[in-house]
């Protein structure tokens, strides 16, 4: 059905805001370069990408009457960051499995940032020695057993929010807020780049934009940055997650295989570990724009950008829209990091 069908339930200031980054776009010398900001798209706990997407997944979460959100992330999730601010922000309560997802040598990982925030939140923290995986896993079963065998109602809520009926939708919407903005700007952005690892962020702006050109719409790319570092594993679940939102949105056609573009080249050797190119993205964005992003995620996806528009991949006559996702209160674990200017 068309996506203004699905109830939403508003949880952010509205359209999240766009502007150029002009020093960096003069610096780098090719495209034109802006950026879509979802770290400050709300005043649930900073906001951020899952914030967008629980929008689609609270009426469901209202219509079955539960009483607890039960997910699941690393110890410095930024998705179970936001479920605790929704969960706050409904009068509910949160179960929240936090694995230990990213072997970084931080003597406070898992008691500053993001987990730092969810515990202020008053939700339910629950340390787990589990390594990184976006599967469904036995920790997260056993929580919502929990919350089962104590009488509560939970809800959950895969990784990212990704995995989930509804999980694209959020990202859909946004390729029509960027179609809208875009007219009021006067601007047309060819090329959208995005950071990807459970997909459903990539996956929706997939589906959304390919509604968009069916309409009439012009084509457009969006690529993917990994930053998973297991890229067969991240796009199998895009594609499975843009395919199924295309169809719940009504777009009556399969997904082309060049629609769906993911790039290995700056996630590194694992997951949550910097590398030389993201440690340099974060401090010329930083240095050029006063924008800050984190190492995690949003360090190799502007890594990413950096170089596309650098060796000319992006040609110099494009416009490219840089996806924001947020994840910044990670940066407080990677403080070793940046011990000097």
């Amino acid at each position: 059905m068309p996506l203004a069908d699905f109830p939403r339930y508003p949880l952010t200031f509205g359209p999240s805001p766009v502007h150029p980054l002009r020093r960096l776009s003069e610096h780098l010398g090719g495209a034109q370069i802006w950026a879509k900001r979802e770290d400050v798209n709300s005043g649930l706990a900073f906001g951020g990408n899952k914030t967008r997407k629980l929008e689609y997944i609270v009426p469901d979460v209202l219509a079955h009457g539960a009483d607890t959100l039960v997910s699941i992330g690393g110890y410095q999730s930024n998705h179970t960051r936001q479920v605790a601010a929704v969960a706050a922000h409904l009068g509910l309560s949160a179960v929240l499995v936090q694995e230990r997802w990213v072997d970084w040598p931080d003597s406070v990982n898992d008691r500053v940032g993001n987990i730092l925030l969810s515990r202020i939140m008053g939700a339910d923290v629950r340390l787990d020695s589990a390594g990184f995986g976006i599967g469904f896993k036995e920790s997260w079963k056993q929580a919502i057993a929990s919350v089962e065998e104590r009488g509560g109602k939970p809800y959950a809520i895969p990784a990212g929010a990704s995995d989930h009926p509804l999980g694209g939708l959020g990202f859909a919407n946004w390729a029509y807020e960027v179609q809208k903005q875009e007219q009021d700007l006067g601007v047309f952005f060819d090329h959208i780049i995005v950071c990807s690892v459970t997909g459903s962020t990539h996956a929706g702006m997939i589906a959304g934009f390919a509604a968009l050109a069916d309409a009439g719409g012009r084509p457009r790319r969006v690529i993917g940055i990994d930053a998973s570092a297991k890229i067969d594993e991240t796009r199998n679940q895009v594609t499975r997650i843009a395919r199924a939102t295309a169809a719940l949105i009504g777009v009556d056609r399969p997904l082309r295989d060049d629609e769906i573009v993911l790039r290995a080249e700056w996630a590194g050797d694992r997951y949550g570990i910097p590398v030389e190119s993201t440690i340099d993205a974060i401090r010329l964005t930083g240095r050029l724009e006063g924008v800050i992003l984190d190492p995690v995620y949003e360090g190799k996806s502007m890594a990413g950008l950096i170089e596309l528009v650098t060796n000319g991949e992006i040609p110099r006559d494009s416009t490219v829209l840089f996806a924001h996702l947020g994840g910044q209160p990670a940066l407080n674990a990677y403080s070793a990091l940046f011990t000097h200017a």
